[in-house]
């Protein structure tokens, strides 16, 4: 077989080329680009780092930011709770004293009503034994044909009235 007798002819230069080809691969890319490579990924796990670590501190902040706003929130709802307990009990004092005063005001129109309704009873009484008083003469004079005098007819329409 001729090419295996060639082979031994040529092994050198193969060699030699071979190493040649490698040699400038190792320097060109194994020199000249991976460290260029090597510094862009480094610099850009640094910036990812970088960013984490701001992401947690924004985070951080947030949350105290977060609880503060809370706490506020709280403190604004009990102010305002106890705004509001203040304006209720002021409310119902307030109501309790309109009541009140409407309660006198009603009580001494209720006095007032009862006065004049014991006046105009005894108004009407005093009438009532006047108006007796008549009739009974009337009648003690149309059934027995006696004279009786107004002031024994007062007295016996009391006693009747009375007793």
């Amino acid at each position: 077989m001729p090419q295996i007798a060639q082979l031994a002819a040529t092994y050198s230069s193969q060699i030699f080329w071979l190493l040649l080809t490698f040699g400038f691969v190792f320097f060109v890319i194994g020199l000249g680009m991976v460290p260029k490579v090597q510094s862009t990924v480094d610099a850009r796990d640094a910036k990812i780092a970088d960013d984490l670590a701001t992401a947690k501190a924004s985070f951080a902040r947030a949350d105290e930011l977060e609880e503060q706003n809370r706490a506020r929130d709280a403190e604004a709802r009990a102010n305002a709770q106890a705004i509001v307990a203040a304006a209720k009990a002021k409310a119902a004092k307030d109501a309790e004293k309109k009541v009140a005063t409407e309660d006198k005001k009603i009580a001494a129109k209720l006095a007032e009503a009862e006065d004049a309704i014991r006046a105009a009873s005894a108004k009407a009484l005093a009438e009532i034994e006047a108006v007796s008083a008549e009739a009974a003469q009337d009648m003690v004079a149309r059934i027995s044909g006696a004279s009786v005098s107004a002031a024994d007819a007062k007295k016996a329409v009391k006693a009747a009235l009375n007793g």
